[in-house]
């Protein structure tokens, strides 16, 4: 299991396991990215079709998960497993591995510029506490500039507290 924020590091990951596993016969795995604009991928490599890609995408389903990668690396045993046996294999060595990671979780936050002046700094601080905003940044110049940060399910109500203070200049920062 990897941590990914970009498509481009599951080929590099896959990559770095074929060298390590170089005599196994199959590199399956199923990535996620996204927490709203979702994209993923599931892939058999070589094994029939749905029987390992979808099986361990299930299992990132299962926990949901974002940003991840999981890797399923079979060696050839010997043993036909049927294509039952095959689903049955690759979803319990995904389920296995996600129950024993550790999974961080992280918010999606939304950040705004604050600028006001001095006398209104009160007013403003009593918006960030009362909702739980972070400081990120902080300029005490002429006037005062935050950029804070809340979590985007909280972002329309900071929205307009911060509006209706008619004192704060404010704009949304994207990343």
């Amino acid at each position: 299991m990897f941590p990914i924020s970009d498509e481009s590091e599951v080929k590099q990951y896959i990559e770095e396991l074929k060298k390590k596993h170089h005599s196994a016969r199959h590199w399956c795995y199923a990535w996620q990215l996204g927490v709203e604009d979702i994209s993923y991928r599931a892939n058999d490599d070589g094994e029939p079709n749905n029987s390992a890609g979808q099986p361990i995408y299930g299992q990132i389903l299962s926990k949901e998960l974002a940003n991840v990668l999981v890797v399923v690396v079979r060696y050839f045993g010997g043993t036909k497993l049927g294509v039952g046996g095959l689903m049955n294999a690759y979803k319990t060595a995904a389920k296995l591995i996600l129950d024993e990671a550790i999974i961080v979780t992280k918010t999606v936050d939304v950040y705004f510029q604050l600028i006001f002046d001095y006398p209104d700094m009160n007013k403003v601080m009593r918006i960030i506490k009362e909702n739980k905003l972070k400081i990120e940044s902080q300029k005490m110049n002429l006037n005062c500039e935050y950029l804070v940060s809340v979590r985007k399910k909280n972002a329309s109500k900071v929205t307009q507290l911060i509006t209706d203070l008619r004192c704060v200049k404010m704009k949304e920062i994207t990343n």
